[in-house]
């Protein structure tokens, strides 16, 4: 029998390894080595390596697609070795980097003409990934915000939604998140992550600075929230299971995910955390949202309930609020229905920005 970590992982978030790209059999495969939670990281890193050896034979062999689709396999991997394992902090950060290392390999050898983008921020540096849509003439752009345990080596196949529909993408760490939490703690006011990311990008003519969307799911929906309120390059935001009152829920979040806030917010006990959670509040700042936006989860969500992101929408002046029946935290147990709703919505909202700005000229 798994111990009460192992089990609560795998019930919270099990949908959510797959519909980002983690291999059923793989999943499971090494969660049946899973006994304790001291064993996840060393199991998943083991598959994660099966994987990166693979991938430098086939490389090795010329075939590159094949080593291509292994290295995003092993990055993948890697990344949920970590994502809310922080027992040993050293093997957390090496996963993180293996991980990031990893998918850089993928976009060399699946040639996706992915640009690694670091934008200086408070004496370190915010990192995305930057992708184009091929054959594509100036597409918007739409940044795509982690939550507290994801990263931007998460997003592969969430970035191929907004691709496939002429959209560029720009995958975010920011503050807490991924490589860059190594560096810098959680913020409250995210927005600094997002303006510096855009000052970065600005004056680029391979993308439509115009038409900027944001998506963020779970913390990230409170992040994009913020982002939108005080970033006006923002033309569209969507947010996938946000907190609207991070505090507020803070004693009903899975152990894991408050140990795992504690450690990105840098603070040192259970009280310097909550005190931390309770700064991210939306109380004042979704009146300031002038963008279209969209609010979205599901009604079993077990980590934000869904009356925290109908709060969200409620107090954003014209927001569409979208409750899924049966849908999970992030809607990741339907993914193939919510996913491409999500990506059509912002399509639209900035398709329709471009033709407001060409009849105004």
């Amino acid at each position: 029998m798994a111990d009460a970590d192992v089990r609560s992982a795998i019930a919270h978030w099990a949908p959510r390894f797959i519909s980002n790209g983690v291999d059923h059999n793989d999943f499971v495969d090494t969660t049946a080595r899973v006994a304790t939670w001291a064993q996840w990281l060393p199991e998943w890193r083991r598959t994660a390596d099966r994987a990166a050896a693979l991938a430098v034979e086939a490389e090795a062999r010329g075939q590159r697609c094949t080593a291509g689709r292994s290295w995003l396999r092993a990055a993948i991997t890697r990344h949920f070795a970590a994502f809310v394992w922080l027992l040993d902090e050293r093997l957390h950060a090496e996963a993180t980097l293996r991980a990031v290392e990893e998918l850089l390999e993928a976009h060399r050898l699946l040639d996706t003409g992915a640009e690694r983008i670091l934008a200086p921020l408070g004496g370190a540096e915010v990192v995305g990934n930057l992708r184009r849509p091929p054959g594509v003439t100036r597409p918007p752009l739409v940044l795509l915000v982690p939550g507290l345990d994801s990263t931007k080596e998460e997003f592969f196949e969430l970035e191929a939604a907004f691709l496939e529909r002429g959209m560029a993408t720009l995958s975010l760490d920011g503050a807490g998140q991924g490589e860059v939490g190594l560096s810098l703690p959680i913020r409250h006011d995210y927005e600094a992550c997002v303006s510096a990311m855009l000052d970065r990008v600005a004056g680029r003519d391979d993308v439509d600075l115009g038409r900027i969307g944001i998506f963020g799911v779970s913390l990230g929906g409170y992040y994009a929230a913020r982002a939108a309120a005080y970033e006006p390059r923002i033309r569209a935001v969507v947010g996938l299971s946000g907190p609207y009152d991070f505090g507020e829920i803070w004693s009903g979040l899975p152990a894991l995910t408050r140990r795992t806030f504690a450690v990105k917010a840098g603070a040192a006990d259970d009280a310097a955390a909550r005190r931390r959670a309770d700064e991210l509040n939306l109380d004042g700042v979704c009146e300031r949202i002038a963008a279209p936006s969209l609010f979205v989860t599901g009604d079993r969500d077990a980590i934000v309930p869904w009356r925290q992101t109908e709060r969200i929408a409620g107090a954003t002046p014209e927001a569409t609020f979208v409750l899924h029946p049966g849908g999970n935290h992030g809607c990741s147990n339907l993914t193939c229905e919510v996913r491409p709703a999500l990506a059509d919505w912002i399509r639209e909202r900035l398709a329709a920005g471009a033709t407001a700005a060409g009849s105004s000229a």
